[in-house]
């Protein structure tokens, strides 16, 4: 299997799996099929439509091949009317959300790379890719976006981007270190979860409502 291949395939995998993840979401707002088949869509493909227009890939995939938006479609479909099954399944949407998180990191940071884009741009690139869409999906459902709390979500696909960009400079570009990246999302999201870990946020303290010493004169 050629390394293009390997990377449409994955690239469709992280689709599916993040459109299920966006139409569960849907649906758990009470959206109708239309409502939930475009959150799918978003939560799939916004991430990917802001890399393309980044790298000055236009039309962006999503819309230049129809296997992207079919995908996100059905699949958004499927958990509309599947959905009282798949709610029950609330560890395996997040190990496949997990999962969408490293194959959409590893897509995107090489497509900036080969496009030439610097190391940095490209691991922010790769960054957005996999988070853009869980973003707008939180947005359009009225949450508070994942990546903005103080889960271990997009610090997981920023890692798994400098190991993308160090692989390439290495002269490893090939399926199995690829893969060995996306692993790396993907176990850093599952152990953040299993063991409940958390970025730093602020420490709130009261205002404080007088001076403590007597009034000047």
């Amino acid at each position: 299997m050629t390394t293009s291949t390997a990377l449409l395939l994955a690239d469709l995998a992280g689709v599916a799996v993040f459109a299920a993840s966006g139409a569960s979401a849907a649906v758990a707002k009470r959206l109708d099929l239309f409502g939930v088949v475009f959150v799918g869509f978003v939560a799939a493909l916004g991430g990917g439509i802001v890399r393309d227009l980044v790298i000055d890939e236009v039309p962006p995939l999503a819309f230049a091949d129809w296997r992207y938006a079919g995908t996100a479609a059905v699949t958004a479909a499927a958990i509309f009317w599947l959905h009282p099954q798949f709610a029950r399944l609330r560890t395996t949407v997040l190990v496949l959300d997990a999962a969408g998180l490293g194959l959409f990191t590893v897509v995107g940071t090489v497509k900036a790379l080969d496009v030439q884009v610097p190391a940095v741009g490209a691991c922010v690139i790769g960054m957005i890719t996999a988070i853009g869409g869980g973003l707008v999906r939180d947005l359009l459902t009225g949450e508070i976006p994942v990546v903005l709390r103080r889960e271990i979500y997009a610090v997981a696909s920023l890692v798994g981007s400098i190991m993308v960009v160090l692989l390439h400079g290495l002269g490893h570009p090939g399926p199995i270190p690829l893969t060995a990246a996306a692993a790396l999302v993907f176990g850093v999201r599952l152990i953040a979860l299993r063991r409940r870990w958390s970025a730093p946020v602020a420490t709130m303290r009261p205002p404080r409502t007088g001076l403590s010493g007597p009034p000047p004169e």
